[in-house]
């Protein structure tokens, strides 16, 4: 079984975000945080862990980016176990029975973006329309021979068969705006 956890490339999630996860820790999408709020109003660090934030279950913190790791027995249920208990403890849920259902929608939908194999690292971008969240994940992978350990910028997309794939020539474009 696989699961997801935080993991930090370059200090930059511990500026990016109010409260950074830290690195290792299990994590979930966490885009229940914003359910009942004013999107439009949220701005800075906190727009910053809308758009882009994985939650991690331990500190509660953000992080840009998780990665697939294989769980071993007993670990999706102690990742359940305290998803409840943050649920209401941060939350308001009423207790950790009622919350635990909550929990395991949360960690059900994490384990779906891990269809890759595990060292894969995924990405959230989040945006709101006609109302409502909206979440793209993209996969990325270590690019091969790259350095250990890993850089920010070693990476490269794994595109799904049915995605065609972007490129970006940002010399040409800088080319383009010369003329």
């Amino acid at each position: 079984m696989k699961l997801l956890r935080t993991i930090r490339l370059d200090p930059s999630d511990t500026f990016v975000f109010e409260k950074a996860a830290e690195p290792g820790e299990w994590a979930i999408s966490g885009a229940f945080e914003y359910w009942d709020r004013d999107l439009s109003a949220l701005a800075g660090k906190e727009r910053a862990a809308f758009r882009a934030g994985f939650l991690g279950v331990a500190s509660m913190g953000r992080s840009t980016l998780v990665q697939i790791v294989e769980a071993k027995d007993g670990e999706r249920a102690e990742v359940i176990d305290a998803l409840a208990r943050q649920l209401v403890l941060h939350f308001g849920a009423p207790d950790v029975e009622t919350a635990r259902a909550a929990a395991e929608e949360e960690v059900i939908f994490a384990q779906s973006l891990c269809e890759y194999p595990p060292e894969i690292l995924i990405a959230v971008h989040r945006t709101v329309e006609e109302g409502s969240i909206r979440e793209a994940f993209r996969s990325l992978q270590p690019a091969q021979n790259g350095p250990k350990p890993m850089r920010a910028f070693t990476f490269r997309e794994v595109q799904g068969e049915d995605e065609p794939e972007e490129r970006v020539d940002l010399v040409g474009m800088m080319d383009g705006k010369r003329q």
